[in-house]
């Protein structure tokens, strides 16, 4: 087996754990209808190598809001299972992004009822609940946004205005389905629903732990880790400089770019060529 074919499998296997294979035959082989074409940028952007920093970044600024991070610290288990944390988040993606209308609504019933049942106390005191449309629409503007811009950055075919404009309106399908209350459609909104939410965001403890946590102690084994911390350091140069003030992460100008974000194409092109459908003999 080459190094291809195996560094691939390596990087599915994680992403999508050992279900993985019978699980992507099902998203893509089942026939009926999709709530997104062929044609459509979310295809685009999901499907690129360059989600593998997106997620990072958006796990990062995501955690910014005080009442959703004390939910995830609570109740997600990514300490304790930060693969099958993982794994379930690409399938949620993978499902409602390529998967028929049916698995897709599925899917998204199901996570819409786990929401249902979570709710709490932050350590200040403020009340939460996971089904929050308010909550739910931070989640899925931070995503979005740090999706975006990994893609535009270091995706293999980036897209127009109006493709990027476009992408945010396909997401906006999605967060409807899930609860979110009239989601940004194109990027201008979004940057104003970001900025609207900006009051409410800072470090809180939780926070930080899962800054050092996602950072500073990812849980691989010791050959995989300087690959990691590659997407990391681009993870974190991706994210707006105000998010970075807050989650104390420095900035490198001229580190990031005569290093950080050259490797950070490398780190996607090599991806990219691991996870590329194998060619045939013919070929």
């Amino acid at each position: 087996m080459d190094v291809r074919v195996r560094l691939g499998r390596a990087l599915f296997q994680r992403v999508a754990g050992p279900d993985g294979p019978v699980t992507r035959a099902r998203i893509h082989q089942t026939p009926g209808p999709r709530w997104f074409g062929p044609d459509r940028p979310i295809r685009t952007v999901h499907g690129d190598a360059s989600m593998f920093i997106g997620g990072i970044s958006a796990l990062l600024l995501q955690s910014l809001h005080p009442r959703a991070m004390a939910a995830v610290a609570a109740h997600s288990g990514y300490r304790g299972d930060p693969w099958g944390r993982l794994q379930r988040t690409s399938a949620f993606l993978a499902v409602t992004t390529y998967g028929t209308a049916v698995d897709a609504q599925s899917a998204v019933d199901h996570v819409r009822a786990i929401h249902e049942r979570i709710s709490g106390t932050t350590s200040g005191g403020l009340a939460y609940h996971a089904g929050d449309p308010h909550l739910l629409g931070w989640v899925h503007a931070a995503e979005t946004d740090m999706f975006l811009r990994a893609h535009a950055r270091y995706g293999a075919h980036p897209l127009d205005a109006a493709g990027y404009d476009a992408y945010v309106a396909d997401t906006a399908r999605v967060a409807e389905a899930l609860g979110v209350t009239d989601p940004p459609r194109d990027r201008r909104a979004l940057a104003e629903r970001l900025a609207a939410y900006r009051p409410e965001l800072r470090a809180s403890s939780e926070a930080r732990a899962a800054a050092r946590f996602l950072l500073l102690r990812p849980p691989l084994p010791l050959a995989a880790r300087p690959f990691y911390a590659g997407l990391a350091a681009n993870g974190v140069a991706l994210l707006p400089p105000w998010a970075r003030n807050l989650l104390r992460l420095p900035r490198l100008p001229v580190v990031e770019d005569i290093a950080v974000r050259p490797t950070g194409h490398v780190l996607t092109r090599t991806i990219r060529w691991a996870m590329a459908p194998p060619r045939s003999r013919t070929d």
